[in-house]
């Protein structure tokens, strides 16, 4: 009698529309279509990387024409960029095997390490300057710049302090005025180099984590209102600010298209021969000792010069989606309660779109002329590295978000 109640039942299961079986199997099928880390983000970054190269060698091909360059090869400074590139995807590697739970630890660390050596940027004899600026330590084989340092780093501290903070987050005394204070200090020494742009940058990814995290509406919306008067203070009481506010304003006048306008005006008449499609890959023309440095602050302008309004839409758009992409990494962190995790991965996503705003602002005559590079792409090894490390974070982030996701353990 069991004997034939089994047979029964084994015949009776072929007719049935589904069996647990396959539900099964199609589940460990589907878990397994999910890929381990964010392919597309790593393919945009690599774009991005390659992209700027090619505009780096295109925007800088003619400096050896200069004095100043003579004794360069027309092909040194895309030598030095591909090394710069290497490094940093190298360093990537090595920075995505570290957990998550390692940066928090050290954040705190890694900050005042910074610190000090944003000091050291003032020291006579070991601070470097360029154009004016103070902002390098020379190891010989490269330049260091600690403010690139601190974007990444002042992420990871802001996210870090969040977390610990969290009972306090709608306090002033004990929530935000040691996180202000902190940055108050960062600031203090950039604006000593100077590089406002830099602090500018710093307080937008701070004040952009602290409101993710909860901080007090009230306090947040009049902190803000002060910033906005200290940077306006700050500008006005520096004449060559000043001089760079009026000159942004009506950069065509004579007594600024050839003054503090300069690179503006050139970097407008770039996108102005561009058009549409561009004058064609190597064929800008204010390339020619025409417009500064613009193979790092300016590299947009070539290459709208060169792409038109089609190229310079591409680069918008990719860092668009690597910010739009940024932001669902942290929400899906924040759901599997990774906290930090999710506040880093946003604070990344909020430096990485300010600064790109900041300089595709500069570079269309938006904003005031400020010396910030295009992440990924401008030339010059302590950015390019410090951007790759900030995206192989993010990449760890959704790597153990998808570790958990499967059910697994970080």
């Amino acid at each position: 009698m069991k004997q034939a109640i089994l047979s029964l039942a084994a015949s009776s299961s072929r007719w049935l529309p589904f069996s647990a079986e396959p539900v099964a199997a199609s589940h460990l099928a589907k878990r397994s279509t999910m890929m381990e880390y964010d392919q597309p983000l790593v393919w945009v970054t690599l774009i991005l990387m390659v992209f700027g190269m090619v505009m780096v060698y295109s925007a800088s091909i003619s400096l050896p024409d200069s004095p100043k360059y003579a004794n360069y090869k027309n092909t040194h400074f895309l030598m030095r960029q591909a090394m710069f590139v290497v490094v940093s995807l190298i360093a990537g590697l090595f920075v995505f095997r570290i957990r998550i739970s390692t940066w928090q630890k050290i954040a705190p660390y890694l900050f005042v390490a910074t610190l000090i050596l944003l000091i050291a940027v003032l020291i006579p004899g070991l601070g470097k300057g360029v154009n004016g600026a103070k902002r390098w330590l020379s190891f010989k084989v490269f330049n260091l710049q600690p403010s690139e340092l601190m974007k990444l780093f002042v992420v990871l501290y802001a996210a870090d302090y969040t977390v610990r903070k969290q009972e306090y987050m709608h306090k002033l005394t004990k929530g935000f005025l040691p996180m202000a204070a902190a940055v108050g200090v960062v600031g203090l020494l950039l604006l000593l180099e100077p590089d406002l742009g830099a602090f500018g940058v710093i307080v937008c990814v701070a004040m952009g984590i602290l409101f993710l995290g909860g901080i007090n509406g009230i306090w947040f919306g009049g902190i803000a209102a002060t910033l906005v008067g200290i940077f306006s203070m700050v500008i006005m009481l520096s004449p060559w600010r000043r001089e760079r506010i009026f000159a942004y304003l009506s950069p065509f006048d004579d007594d600024h298209a050839l003054g503090k306008a300069y690179q503006l005006t050139h970097s407008l008449i770039a996108f102005g021969r561009g058009e549409l499609f561009g004058v064609g890959l190597g064929a800008s023309v204010e390339k020619l000792h025409y417009l500064p440095e613009a193979h790092t602050d300016f590299l947009l302008a070539v290459i709208g010069e060169e792409l038109g309004f089609v190229g310079v839409l591409t680069v918008v758009l990719l860092f668009y989606w690597i910010l739009k992409r940024a932001f669902e990494i942290g929400r899906q962190a924040i759901a599997l309660d990774l906290t930090f995790a999710g506040l880093t991965a946003k604070g990344i996503g909020i430096w990485i779109g300010v600064q790109a705003f900041i300089n595709m602002g500069v570079n269309l005559g938006l904003l005031p002329t400020k010396g910030l590079t295009l992440p990924l792409m401008s030339y010059g090894g302590s950015g390019v590295l410090i951007n790759c490390v900030g995206l192989a974070i993010l990449l760890r982030i959704d790597y153990e978000n998808r570790v958990l996701m499967r059910g697994g353990r970080i």
